[in-house]
């Protein structure tokens, strides 16, 4: 039948939306289809889970309670006026609600679940938790309203009759029964509760027909009212009439009398506080805004709508346009009908008007009872979403487990806890404004993730709902910013901090930390990356101005460690890029196995704390790899213009990320690399000096780290152990700016030199190596230079570059002598012989002035290009530097260093 063949489509066409997701097949999350199913759970609809809840949270205490309150202190022109500011902030913000509804599946959580999944899950979740403990305050605010209007009402000396007992104990006990009622309801599921909504609000727009109704009867009455006069010697008490007049008894004129009194502020007193000083503007303005911020009541069923991507925004806008139009309604009618005082007497007014008064008292009592439900409900579903994303742990987990057919028990009963020792705690009236700006809060937030996905422009952020722009968003922002701090300024700034404080702890506490829901953060950071990143033009590179952009090219990390980390404080803020080869041919596999090892080396920049990106690619050969990173590494102008390679020789390494003496040691990496006991095919010598010449060709500066694996943090950092004697014992930066495969004396200024120079530099102005000291090396022949002229020469340079350095002019006549001249060579520079016995000579007299260095810097001579002689220059590349500290052997190929403004 069609049934079974959708079903079939279904499951067919499953593997495909999973594609489309981002998820392959065989993964267990679930798939597009998968998010927007199991609609069985999901009982309401738009009139049951969105305008009814939405509808009587909106009404509360303000339909019936608070208008004589409005109109009698603003006048109706401002009283209009502030309902219509009021409602262009919630109009705005609820555009935000629909646009993010509707922008993909929804589940529960409201608007915990919307932020956790836009602005990712500390932010979502200390939203969350505050608008969570709102709802609770809330459900028993609207709990003790509900019980004050019975027990005033028809308690001891009420208007109706006098059944109730009172007192602060029974007024629990009252609570206590209420609240009972309401988790049992919630319990049942969320049919009940709509159903029990739609019959709340059947009533409650029933009463309030009610009294709309007898604004036009032939009615009249007079209540007089005992009026406490004060001037500055004394006081007296003089009588007032509040009068009321139906608009079928009164004269045209009349009405219109009436209407002129009422038209114009008149801020004198509180109806339900006489003894209260003169409410304002803006306190008049918190109290009715207050009033209608349940314009969430129905995003936080979003797990019990059957379609919440078109309920919510129906729903909510619909409940917008009615709460709108009945309080507009209201306020005409009572301007036309009541004079001020009995405005400013009396919030109860509607009973001297109405031709059955139980009307207004069952109005009071169903729509708090409805707000106190919807509170503990919505909160309910709040507290379920956190404990399923494990917010908090283990802490939450046994609400998990507390479900009965898709119904959170467990939340619903922890939650009618909460609100139960609310009831004890007292004094909640002195915390309401804190309620009405942490849902102020949340709202603001809702904004704010919906500018930002506006701003950021992701392709995947395309509403179906269409009446949405970044205007609406930025309005609905301001708007219920401003209104947190006019309500309350030391309540808003206690749920800023309190939200801070929650963001803080989430982030370094929270398990979900590490989830990965999408962050509109990292849209925002993409789209001004890409901003400035175009803005960064090549064209207007200046030498003042250059950094190290550095590509360091690393063969296997488990022995690289220390030379990435110690590299990561030589970028100077520049672009740091880890790069690394993998032999082989994209044809011969059936995906790409650099994929895989990409997270590696993204957990183990992490675990070294270095600030750098990773470039993996795949080649048939090192060397042609390491010419695709140094073309394709980087973006426009941020691209490496310096590559470190490390130093092929036949030195056994240790395991930095296995070994447990390494302060790099990690056991969690023991599958992520290739072990260094294990086979591999060594770079050729020819190949590795033809990648250094290939660099070289690409215009870009090049350095040989080698034996970096001795940089001992304990003999390099004197914080790293104190009281030993050890500690800090390598205290020097060496640069020596001599050419040793040369006989000639080496020009201090060319490109290589200043680049050592600079790189030195750069290193000594890290904080943990500007302890170090620099010392700069040069050597001369006794019998051809003048050597004080040389040092000078050498003092002036540094003085000029702004390097401070303890310089040393060496003589090395015993080695110059050693290097012989090819004479069959007959191009224009000559060549030189290197013989074995010179080179372990060099080493030595280096090695003589490296007792305390950490790090040395020395010149690397351009590679020959004929191939057949790699190997030997190679060779005494590895004589030279043999057994010596931790050395970067360098070649500069652009001016680095500005002497100029």
């Amino acid at each position: 039948n069609s049934d079974d063949m959708s079903s079939s489509l279904i499951a067919g066409q499953r593997d495909l939306f999973r594609s489309l997701s981002g998820h392959h097949p065989d993964e267990s999350s679930p798939s597009v289809l998968d998010s927007t199913q199991s609609t069985s759970a999901r009982t309401l609809g738009t009139l049951k889970g969105v305008f009814a809840p939405v509808s009587l949270s909106m009404f509360s205490a303000l339909l019936f309670l608070r208008i004589g309150y409005i109109v009698g202190n603003a006048g109706y022109l401002e009283a209009i006026l502030l309902f219509v500011i009021a409602y262009v902030i919630l109009i705005s913000t609820v555009v935000s609600i629909c646009a993010i509804a509707t922008n993909g599946a929804v589940k529960g959580g409201g608007v915990y679940f919307m932020l956790s999944r836009t602005m990712g899950p500390e932010f979502g979740g200390s939203v969350g938790v505050l608008f969570y403990f709102a709802n609770v305050v809330c459900s028993a605010l609207y709990v003790t309203a509900c019980v004050e209007g019975i027990v005033k009402n028809i308690g001891p000396g009420g208007n109706f009759a006098q059944i109730l007992p009172a007192g602060p104990w029974w007024n629990i006990l009252y609570c206590s029964v209420i609240n009972i009622l309401n988790c049992l309801i919630c319990v049942i599921g969320a049919e009940i509760f709509g159903k029990m909504s739609l019959i709340i609000l059947t009533v409650v727009v029933i009463c309030c027909g009610n009294v709309i109704a007898s604004f036009f009867l032939p009615a009249e009455s007079v209540i007089p009212y005992n009026v406490t006069v004060f001037n500055a010697t004394n006081n007296w008490t003089e009588t007032e009439y509040g009068t009321f007049v139906g608009l079928s008894k009164n004269s045209l004129h009349g009405v219109m009398e009436t209407w002129n009194s009422n038209l114009y502020p008149q801020f004198t007193m509180d109806c339900a506080d006489h003894d209260s000083s003169p409410p304002t503007f803006f306190t008049v303005f918190g109290v009715l805004f207050s009033g209608v911020t349940g314009i969430m009541a129905g995003a936080n069923l979003s797990g019990e709508l059957k379609h919440p991507s078109r309920s919510i925004p129906q729903g909510t806008l619909s409940a917008c346009l009615f709460t709108f139009i009945t309080f507009v309604m209201l306020c005409t009618l009572t301007a036309l009908t009541c004079n001020p005082v009995l405005l400013h007497q009396d919030c109860l007014y509607m009973v001297e008007l109405t031709f059955w008064k139980w009307f207004v008292l069952i109005g009071v009592v169903m729509a708090t009872w409805s707000a106190s439900i919807s509170n503990l409900i919505g909160g309910s579903r709040i507290l379920q979403a956190v404990a399923e994303d494990t917010m908090f742990g283990p802490f939450l987990h046994f609400i998990t487990k507390g479900k009965l057919n898709d119904n959170p028990i467990a939340a619903v009963t922890v939650t009618a806890v909460f609100v139960q020792v609310c009831f004890f705690l007292g004094g909640l009236n002195q915390i309401a404004q804190l309620c009405s700006v942490m849902f102020l809060l949340s709202y603001a937030s809702v904004n704010l993730a919906c500018l930002g996905l506006d701003l950021a422009s992701a392709p995947n952020f395309r509403p179906s709902f269409k009446y949405f722009s970044w205007h609406t968003s930025l309005v609905g922002l301001i708007g219920t910013s401003v209104m947190m701090f006019l309500i309350s300024p030391l309540f808003a700034a206690v749920a800023i901090l309190l939200c801070l404080s929650l963001i803080l702890a989430l982030n370094f506490f929270s398990p979900a930390r590490h989830a990965n829901w999408g962050s509109i953060s990292q849209a925002l950071i993409f789209h001004q990356v890409r901003k400035y990143l175009l803005l960064l033009d090549p064209r207007k590179d200046h030498v003042k101005f250059w950094r190290p952009q550095i590509l360091l090219l690393v063969h296997n990390p488990r022995s690289a460690c220390a030379l990435i980390d110690f590299v990561n404080a030589m970028k100077k803020g520049g672009l740091y890029v880890l790069g690394h080869v993998t032999r082989g041919e994209l044809t011969d596999s059936l995906e790409d196995p650099v994929a895989k090892e990409y997270p590696d080396w993204l957990s183990l920049v992490d675990h070294l704390k270095v600030k750098a990106f990773v470039e993996v690619t795949m080649a048939s050969s090192v060397r042609k790899g390491i010419e695709q990173l140094v073309r394709v590494s980087g973006i426009g102008a941020m691209k490496p213009n310096t590559i470190l390679l490390g130093f092929r020789d036949e030195n056994v390494h240790l395991d930095d990320l296995m070994e447990s003496s390494s302060p790099f040691c990690q056991p969690t990496f023991n599958h992520s690399f290739k072990s260094l006991t294990q086979d591999y095919q060594k770079i050729s010598p020819e190949d590795y000096v033809g990648a250094i010449l290939d660099i070289l060709k690409l215009h870009k500066n090049i350095g040989l780290c080698r034996n970096f694996q001795h940089l001992n943090r304990l003999e390099v950092f004197s914080s790293e152990l104190k009281f030993r004697v050890r500690a800090g014992r390598k205290r020097y930066l060496d640069v020596w700016l001599v050419n040793f495969f040369s006989r000639d004396d080496t020009n201090v200024t060319d490109d290589t030199c200043l680049f050592m120079l600079q790189l030195a530099c750069i290193v000594n102005m890290v904080p943990k190596w500007r302890k170090h000291e620099l010392r700069v090396f040069i050597c001369v022949n006794a019998a051809d230079s003048d050597i004080a002229g040389r040092e000078a020469d050498l003092l002036r340079l540094l003085e000029v570059l702004r390097i401070k350095a303890q310089t040393f002019v060496l003589i090395w006549d015993h080695l110059s002598t050693m290097i012989k001249t090819n004479i069959s060579h007959h191009e224009e520079e000559p060549e030189y012989v290197l013989t074995n016995e010179y080179l372990v000579e060099a080493n030595e007299f280096i090695l003589s002035k490296c007792t305390q260095t950490a790090v040395s810097f020395i010149y690397l001579p351009r590679p020959p290009t004929p191939t057949h002689t790699h190997t030997q220059y190679l060779d005494n590349l590895e004589k030279l530097t043999r057994g010596l500290p931790p050395a970067i052997l360098v070649h500069g190929v652009s001016p680095v260093i500005s002497t100029t403004l």
